[in-house]
């Protein structure tokens, strides 16, 4: 009598391996997200939605073939059939919305350097919403890395940082979006246990394209570029910080902990950073390299701290 493998084998000790490589490099995909918000010609919550609705053809694309990989090998893969299947995986999606539309806003309202480092201060509140929800108090170790991590981030933006009053609204923006992307990583992390990273990338980008549609509509953005330059540059914002960098982030929640995660995800400012001040020459100073290393040693010590949980 022939067998079906079971919903959720244990991964391979070589995919584990891929996990952090995995993270780092999804880290760095979306790290051109904010420079390719900064240069759309629509507005910033439209970018929003056509970031998820030029990249979830392709996500459809993906799980279907997943899906037959796997009848192939004769290997379940855990569809959603009830409702309570649904709303978990619109959870993810709600809050993405919230972190693009908010953070979106931001960037248009402070600078790419501001907006980024304020939007990657995610981990404090994984790490706090992991302890009350889930009781996964930290460890002193990670708490020190987390730190040195973060100071890190913000010794090396610190120069184009920018603090006006002019920029508050934005400032303040930036760091809402790091409340809604603590609750997106720990949603995913929380999914990755029941369902694959393509039935996570596409079905939570349903709810997020409804979402983005209607708060683009009610500010009165309009959705259609008008010039192949701007299709150029929300086509690269969804293959390159969307289907590629979200996606390298959600396999590798299911490996790693949300919380080290997070703080792995603090390389993206240095991404952004060096980005901005390629493409948009805002500035960039010898001190950047240091903040740089302090970010990699802080995860080095989290990563540590993680594994001896």
């Amino acid at each position: 009598m022939s067998t079906v493998s079971s919903a959720a084998p244990h991964p391979a000790a070589s995919v584990v391996k891929l996990a952090l490589p995995a993270l780092m490099l999804g880290a760095t995909a979306i790290g051109f997200a904010p420079i390719f918000v900064r240069l759309s010609e629509i507005g910033p919550v439209a970018t929003g939605f056509w970031r998820l609705a030029l990249a979830w053809p392709l996500l459809w694309v993906w799980m279907l073939w997943e899906q037959r990989q796997a009848r192939a090998k004769r290997m379940q893969v855990r569809r959603p059939q009830t409702v309570q299947d649904w709303v978990q995986l619109s959870i993810p999606g709600l809050f993405f919305a919230a972190d693009l539309a908010v953070w979106h806003i931001a960037i248009t309202l402070t600078t790419v350097t501001n907006a980024t480092l304020l939007a990657n201060f995610a981990p404090v509140f994984v790490a706090l919403f992991a302890w009350i929800l889930f009781s996964h108090r930290p460890t002193l170790t990670f708490v020190v890395g987390m730190v040195m991590a973060m100071v890190g981030a913000i010794t090396l933006m610190g120069d184009s940082l920018s603090v006006s009053r002019d920029h508050l609204s934005g400032d303040a923006l930036g760091l809402l979006t790091s409340v809604f992307y603590a609750g997106y990583i720990l949603s995913v992390g929380r999914l990755r246990s029941l369902y694959s990273t393509a039935t996570i990338m596409t079905w939570s980008a349903v709810s997020n394209i409804l979402i983005l549609s209607v708060v683009s509509w009610a500010m009165g953005e309009s959705l259609w570029p008008q010039s192949s330059y701007a299709w150029s540059v929300l086509i690269g914002l969804a293959l390159i910080s969307h289907v590629a960098g979200q996606s390298l982030i959600t396999f590798a929640l299911a490996h790693l902990p949300p919380a080290f995660s997070s703080v792995s995800l603090l390389w993206q400012p240095a991404c952004a950073a060096l980005l901005a001040w390629l493409l948009l020459g805002e500035s960039m100073s010898p001190w950047q390299g240091i903040g740089g290393l302090i970010v990699l040693a802080g995860i080095l010590i989290a990563r540590r701290a993680s594994q001896k949980v």
